[in-house]
């Protein structure tokens, strides 16, 4: 796609890019949590990655959409979007998503349970709060099972 087609990276559609991809902040400081210490990455691998990523969120947004239209709702949940990943193939990560849905909802209660409901910038903030909690609560029960299963293994190598 040349300059002219509106790709947005000619600073001609800029609006329409920031509306299209995740900001590359984010995109960049996710990748640098997967590589060593004093890894680089460049500019051009973060906005590949950056597409991709979008991409690949609209894919799955897409199709738990359509589910929700069918069965006549307006909102799309965690578990439309575990069941699109379903549909379109890709099973192998549900299990991690699943324990972070359970750990999410369970962090938002608690958080709920703390603070009187309010409207607007709050409510983002405990859903953000909650999101954090899930997400290193889940990160730990997946460490911790690496871990166990990683044991078994060297007990299991041991005994042979």
């Amino acid at each position: 796609m040349s300059g002219d087609e509106g790709d947005g990276r000619d600073g001609n559609s800029n609006a329409r890019e920031q509306d299209r991809y995740l900001p590359i902040a984010n995109i960049s400081r996710i990748m640098k949590k997967a590589l060593p210490g004093n890894a680089k990455i460049a500019k051009d691998a973060k906005e590949t990655v950056q597409e991709c990523v979008s991409e690949f969120i609209s894919f799955i947004t897409s199709e738990a959409s359509d589910k929700c239209q069918r069965e006549k709702r307006k909102t799309i949940n965690g578990d439309d979007l575990l069941w699109a990943m379903t549909t379109l193939g890709f099973e192998e990560y549900l299990e991690p998503l699943k324990l972070y849905l359970a750990k999410f909802r369970e962090a938002e209660a608690a958080v709920a349970k703390q603070q009187p409901s309010s409207a607007g910038a709050g409510a983002e903030a405990k859903r953000e709060a909650a999101a954090a909690a899930a997400a290193a609560a889940a990160s730990s029960q997946q460490h911790q099972a690496a871990a166990h299963h990683l044991h078994a293994q060297v007990l299991d190598t041991d005994q042979k």
